[in-house]
């Protein structure tokens, strides 16, 4: 006797497949269990072993079409990754206008041929999206615009290398997006931080490696107060100054983690600046930050009882003193990073270890420190 069980039911051994391999499994098994699995499907990615060094071996043929067939296949979907899909065009995305309204997450990145054409297509259908990453995507500030006035929820947002982007961008996103977490803007050289001025308190995470931001743009991203992690690693050098003093100025004092690496403009008054007013700093990476000197080491040393883990590692001005300042001070230091550091002699290495033994020391170099809760 043939058994027949409603759709319901079927739905219901779906969503209790835990293996991914199950999962794909089962719409092979006959056509009705294909009709199951296609509207119950949550997200969707392509075979891409992306890497952003090397993306000529990494690219996907997927054009306008093949996605355009998918998307109407699978339309509850709430995670969308297209990293990589360099031939893929704006009219490939029309398709989310009508089934994209469940989508909470979209990665973008290198779809070199997606312009603000397809970002209007995306705020006209995603309007619940929370993530999106865009780097290398040929947008501009026009493309923003689209996104900050349908996608009210966005929290997490990659624009690193979109060398098109202005402040009038940012300033769309962090006026009508309120609930912005984390923003990426890293060789973005055109935006100088102004864009940031009255942002959403919410905002926690900002990363602008080898950016022009000036002291203005500083305050700007200063202003909303409720900052924990800072990258502005490898700032480039203003006449005006780098402006990082009025980080300890009481806008950042929820800051919990601070990229300076290769920021050579960064002196002792910042340092202590800093280290006075960001009693919550517990990790700083000062790498290669070479105008530091023994007041600096010393601010640190007498200032950051919350520092858990500190990157010296090349900084022509750390010596044996400001080791010994670390070594009097830094009460929860964990990790210290320090190499290529030449007036730091091996007996005050070796007096730092007895005396702090539950300290770490690395000889190697941390290139992101970004907290991993953040872009997740």
């Amino acid at each position: 006797m043939e058994i027949s069980l409603p759709d319901d039911c079927l739905t219901f051994i779906f969503e209790k497949l835990d293996s991914s391999i199950d999962r794909e499994s089962f719409g092979l098994t006959c056509h009705r269990f294909l009709q199951i699995q296609n509207p119950n499907r949550k997200s969707l990615e392509f075979g891409c072993s992306f890497s952003r060094s090397n993306l000529s071996e990494t690219t996907i043929n997927i054009d306008s079409f093949i996605l355009d067939k998918l998307i109407k296949r699978f339309t509850q979907l709430n995670s969308l990754n297209l990293c990589g899909c360099v031939n893929l065009q704006d009219s490939g995305l029309i398709q989310l206008i009508n089934h994209g309204s469940k989508l909470h997450t979209l990665y973008l990145d290198c779809c070199f041929k997606i312009t603000d054409s397809g970002l209007s297509h995306i705020a006209l259908g995603c309007q619940a999206l929370s993530f999106i990453s865009l780097y290398r995507c040929p947008i501009t500030d026009i493309g923003l615009q689209h996104l900050s006035k349908s996608c009210l929820s966005l929290k997490d947002i990659n624009l690193e290398w979109c060398s098109q982007i202005t402040d009038g961008g940012i300033s769309a996103i962090t006026t009508n997006c309120r609930h912005l977490r984390a923003v990426k803007i890293s060789h973005c050289d055109k935006i100088k931080g102004v864009g940031f001025n009255g942002y959403s308190k919410t905002l926690a995470c900002l990363e602008a490696d080898s950016c022009k931001i000036e002291p203005e743009g500083i305050l700007g991203i200063l202003s909303g107060g409720g900052l924990e992690y800072l990258n502005v690693s490898c700032l480039s050098w203003c006449t005006r100054g780098d402006g990082l003093r009025s980080i300890g100025g009481g806008f950042g004092k929820n800051i919990r983690v601070l990229d300076f690496r290769v920021c050579r403009s960064v002196g002792d008054e910042t340092v202590i600046e800093i280290a006075k007013g960001c009693p919550l700093l517990q990790e700083w990476n000062l790498s290669l930050c070479s105008e530091i000197g023994v007041l600096g080491w010393e601010s640190i040393g007498g200032y950051c009882g919350n520092l858990e883990k500190l990157h010296v590692n090349g900084c022509r001005g750390f010596c044996d003193r400001g080791l010994l300042s670390l070594r009097n001070g830094c009460k929860r230091l964990m990790i210290l990073y320090v190499s290529r550091c030449r007036q730091v002699s091996e007996l005050a290495i070796e007096l730092f270890k007895v005396a702090r033994w539950d300290v770490e020391i690395k000889v190697e170099e941390v290139m992101c420190i970004m907290p991993k809760h953040f872009f997740r």
